[in-house]
């Protein structure tokens, strides 16, 4: 174990879980989480194992300097698909990390946003300029369809169906792909940004959201896009995966099934919905509590 030369194996591993057409965005976060355990390892001189001792040692240490339960638990978790990779291919004799408990996580009621947060949202999208019909046309349809800010970028032009009001996601987390519904001002924004995108240097290929300066865009590109929307909103701490929090949580208030929002959400787990929605349960029960004044005694 200790001849082995893990910098390189990742490499090999890496060109593997590409060839298992995982998305950029998985091979970025394991590629993340293993040269964090490396870099770990280097700066403490200590021989980088896939040991269990080790492992943990990895973890509790970046904990103890502040790192989020979540950003633990990924980089654990990229470490141990690793080791199992390297078990398969004869690299080490077994994987000792098979059944390592990942560290808990805390937690967190991930904010959703207000009726008038959306309404300011989508007002600072307006415009005729090329970038103001795609940002307009994404938000809506992350907000309706509940999709995934990187289930967005992979889409191609032909994944919309305008006249049927159906989109599909083909490269859903975890490989899942599925079909999502969404209605006429939806669907007219996406026609909207689909006839400025006709204009575009790349308007031949088959990505369906193209960037600004004829260039392809990517995660970072769309990040950054909907992160400088919501500043000119005035919405503080947000990020793209509230518009999903966000959509989870309109759909149950406005009397949606909890069946039809997993279906659209692409969940197999009716766990998620609870995690999904709770800054939406838990706003009902407190308008159910001043409903009942059960202090009026």
């Amino acid at each position: 174990m200790a001849d082995l030369d893990l910098s390189d194996l990742l490499d090999s591993w890496l060109l593997a879980l590409r060839a298992e057409r995982k998305s950029d965005r998985t091979v970025t976060t394991y590629s993340d989480g293993v040269r964090a355990f490396l870099r770990w390892a280097a700066a403490t001189g200590t021989e980088p194992t896939m040991t269990r001792d080790c492992v943990n040692q990895f973890v509790d240490d970046l904990l103890a300097a502040g790192a989020e339960g979540a950003t633990a638990r990924s980089r654990q978790l990229a470490v141990r698909r690793f080791s199992a990779w390297l078990a398969e291919e004869g690299e080490i004799d077994r994987d000792e990390l098979a059944h390592l408990r990942p560290p808990k996580l805390d937690t967190k009621v991930v904010p959703e946003l207000d009726v008038e947060q959306v309404r300011a949202l989508l007002k600072a999208c307006q415009g005729k300029a090329f970038v103001d019909r795609r940002d307009d046309a994404m938000v809506r349809f992350m907000l309706e369809t509940l999709a995934r800010i990187g289930e967005v970028i992979d889409m191609t032009v032909d994944d919309v169906d305008l006249k049927e009001g159906m989109a599909t996601v083909r490269r859903g987390k975890g490989g899942k792909g599925r079909r999502v519904p969404f209605g006429p001002q939806t669907g007219r924004a996406l026609d909207r940004y689909m006839r400025a995108r006709r204009g575009h240097r790349l308007a031949d290929t088959g990505r369906l959201w193209l960037g600004d300066r004829g260039a392809t865009l990517g995660y970072p590109g769309a990040r950054k896009a909907l992160l400088g929307r919501a500043r000119a909103a005035g919405i503080e701490d947000f990020h793209p995966h509230v518009l999903r929090h966000t959509g989870s949580g309109r759909w149950l208030g406005a009397g949606g099934s909890e069946t039809g929002l997993m279906a659209v959400a692409g969940w197999s787990n009716r766990s998620m919905i609870e995690r999904y929605t709770k800054a939406t349960s838990e706003r009902r029960a407190a308008e159910e509590a001043r409903r009942l004044n059960l202090g009026d005694l």
